[in-house]
């Protein structure tokens, strides 16, 4: 006996879309085109406004969250449109996001508080990109402003990301591009200081990753138990930080030993009695 194949059979829903599609074919072909002539427009518009707010000199966390904007905007209106154009009845369709909106924003509180915080730090700048900040614990250089978060380069080259939440509102230590040296050297007590001093202001000025301004601070900042403590502090750029201290205490060491100066090292005298 020859099997007879059934046909397929549809549900009601299928033959619903399928009456829809042949329906109103045109007027999705048409709502198609809106949203594609939308991504087109918004990714050229937002082309456009990038170049022309990188020529208003506009920090970059800005300019990028401006062309999103601009770019998220135009889109929507093009969904809308096209929705519009398909015969969907836009007015239901926002009332149904707002409330759906009003849901996820309850939901995504930590979210919407980075967000915010994010927008707070764009707009009021306590700090730039290239800077170097100490706040919540951490320290490190600015090299990224995002929405949600903020991310900084600390000195071992790992990169620490921040919640925007933890930073707004926090006693932030801003450093700005050039930080200040705190280095020292003790010297004997019958070194003459103004040799000892000079010698450390030629390695300075030798260093080039020292700053000319502002102008370096040398002096005498202790008078210790078995030394005399000259202090070093001079600025440099944040990048140059670390290998400018390896430079100047190094050089500063060798230039003072060529010079007969003597840098001391603690010592403890101890006297054995004898008792009867």
């Amino acid at each position: 006996m020859n099997a007879t194949a059934t046909p397929a059979t549809s549900t009601p829903l299928q033959d619903k879309l399928i009456d829809y599609v042949i329906g109103h074919s045109g007027a999705l072909v048409s709502a198609l085109v809106v949203i594609i002539i939308g991504l087109i427009a918004a990714s050229w518009l937002g082309k456009l406004m990038d170049r022309w707010l990188t020529h208003r000199a506009m920090d970059q966390p800005m300019r990028t969250l401006l062309v999103r904007i601009v770019k998220l905007f135009i889109f929507a209106m093009a969904l809308v449109i096209a929705l519009g154009t398909a015969g969907m009845d836009v007015t239901a369709l926002i009332a149904g996001v707002s409330v759906a909106g009003v849901g996820v924003g309850l939901a995504l509180q930590g979210v919407l508080g980075n967000l915010v915080a994010g927008l707070t730090i764009i707009f009021t700048k306590p700090f730039r990109v290239g800077e170097w900040i100490e706040i919540a614990g951490v320290s490190g250089q600015v090299t990224k402003i995002e929405l949600f978060s903020t991310t900084l380069l600390h000195t071992d080259q790992s990169r620490v990301v921040i919640p925007n939440r933890k930073i707004v509102g926090e006693i932030l230590h801003n450093y700005g591009n050039v930080r200040q040296l705190d280095l020292a050297v003790g010297v004997a007590y019958g070194t003459n200081l103004n040799d000892a001093t000079a010698i450390v202001r030629r390695v300075l000025a030798a260093n080039p990753r020292v700053l000319k301004e502002p102008v370096p601070i040398v002096g005498v900042t202790m008078l210790a138990d078995s030394s005399i403590n000259i202090a070093i502090k001079p600025w440099t750029k944040v990048e140059d930080y670390i290998p400018a201290q390896v430079e100047i205490n190094q050089a500063v060491a060798e230039q003072l030993r060529a010079a007969n100066v003597s840098i001391p090292f603690p010592q403890r005298e101890v006297r054995m009695l004898n008792s009867v």
